[in-house]
């Protein structure tokens, strides 16, 4: 009696046991995210400033394309975004760095876009023009932003691009963006935007906390008003490209919540 006990006692131990190593040996189920990703670079600027965040997504397994707004107005940089978007194959992360964030207000209004992430960026209101917004904010004072010149196109005082834009990078790749930047046209800042994609699409936020360009409490008070998840990374207004790994985090964690929002609807 006691041996057939024993003997039992025995199998069932063997069988627990192989339960749990034939569950450890079976690979988990990936977590279904959003899987592509559209990058929209702001003003004084180009898409090659995306280049670390987007090998870093493109190793993780996502689709990321990377928007060549003219910035020449925000109807012809909302169109090239939308031409992006557009070509992708699912719902979409759509990404805005400084005035790319503005962009993505409005063209995050497309069906496809399931999230919205804004990097150092302009978060409008509806009817809330760029300049409107800048007199609620604080001011930046080492910003290297100038007025339109003849032709109605605002750049960045080289003199002021390391300091002011981008102090984290070293001179030389410094005083390569400062002498190869794009430019934006000067209506960009009195347009405006009747409603604005993140008042009915979930949004993330990244302030560089030692942004000169847009301080850290303008950032702070446009992504609360959103009601944006926000996180913050000690970067100057160029994070997306000091603290590429940080983004990428923050990006892929909204593709993995805005998954769950698209699917529930």
């Amino acid at each position: 009696m006691k041996k057939d006990f024993r003997f039992k006692t025995l199998l069932a131990t063997f069988a627990s046991a192989a339960a749990a190593l034939l569950i450890s040996a079976t690979p988990m189920k990936a977590q279904p995210v959003v899987k592509n990703i559209v990058l929209v670079h702001g003003a004084f600027a180009d898409g090659s400033g995306w280049k670390d965040v987007y090998e870093e997504l493109v190793k993780d397994g996502y689709s990321v394309s990377v928007v060549g707004n003219p910035n020449t107005g925000l109807e012809e940089d909302v169109a090239a975004t939308k031409r992006v978007l557009d070509r992708q194959n699912g719902p979409v992360i759509l990404v805005g760095h400084s005035y790319g964030g503005i962009v993505i207000s409005e063209a995050g209004n497309d069906p496809s876009v399931a999230g919205l992430v804004y990097i150092d960026a302009f978060v409008p209101e509806s009817n809330e023009s760029a300049v409107e917004l800048l007199k609620k904010l604080p001011e930046a004072r080492n910003s290297g932003v100038l007025p339109p010149d003849k032709d109605g196109y605002v750049w960045y005082d080289k003199a002021k691009f390391h300091s002011g834009f981008c102090n984290e990078l070293s001179d030389d790749k410094a005083g390569f963006m400062a002498n190869s930047q794009v430019p934006v046209n000067g209506s960009v800042f009195t347009a405006t935007i009747s409603n604005p994609a993140w008042k009915v699409k979930p949004s993330w936020y990244v302030v560089g906390t030692e942004d000169q360009t847009i301080p850290a409490d303008g950032q702070r008070f446009m992504a609360k008003r959103a009601g944006a998840i926000t996180t913050e990374v000690v970067a100057s207004h160029v994070s997306y490209i000091t603290k590429a790994k940080h983004v990428v985090k923050v990006i892929e964690s909204a593709s993995k919540d805005a998954y769950k929002v698209t699917v529930q609807k």
